[in-house]
C-alpha cells in the first residue's frame, strides 16, 4: 500500500531550504519552543486532530515532529483533507541544520 503524501530525508529538506518551504512543526508549543528551524511555523498535532486554527499557509506544507511519528499522522490527516503535504522522516531527531529557540 502506497502513502498518501511523500515523505523526505532531513539532508533532503536541508537541501531544499533556499527555495523557502513552508515547515510546519507539529510539536507541542514547548517543545517547539526548546529548539526548531528557524523558518518553522507551529501547529501542534493536538490542534490538528480538532481542526483547531486551520493556518493560511503556503502548500505544500513540510511536516517535522521529534522523531517523524507525529509528522505521519499529521500527514495522513491533513492529506485526508486535501492537503499537499511532506513528511520529514526521522524529525528533529535527525535534523542536523541551524535550530532556534522560542517562538
Amino acid at each position: 500500500m502506497f502513502s498518501k503524501f511523500k515523505q523526505i530525508s532531513t539532508t533532503q529538506l536541508q537541501k531544499q531550504l533556499s527555495m523557502k518551504p513552508t515547515i510546519v512543526d507539529v510539536r507541542e508549543e514547548n517543545e517547539f519552543r526548546d529548539g526548531h528551524i528557524p523558518s518553522a511555523k507551529n501547529w501542534p498535532l493536538s490542534q490538528i486532530t480538532h481542526g483547531i486554527n486551520e493556518p493560511d499557509y503556503p502548500q505544500p506544507w513540510y511536516l517535522i515532529c521529534r522523531s517523524g511519528r507525529r509528522s505521519e499522522m499529521a500527514a495522513n490527516i491533513l492529506s485526508d483533507a486535501g492537503h499537499k503535504v511532506i513528511a520529514v522522516k526521522g524529525g528533529m531527531n535527525a535534523w542536523q541544520g541551524q535550530v532556534t529557540t522560542g517562538k
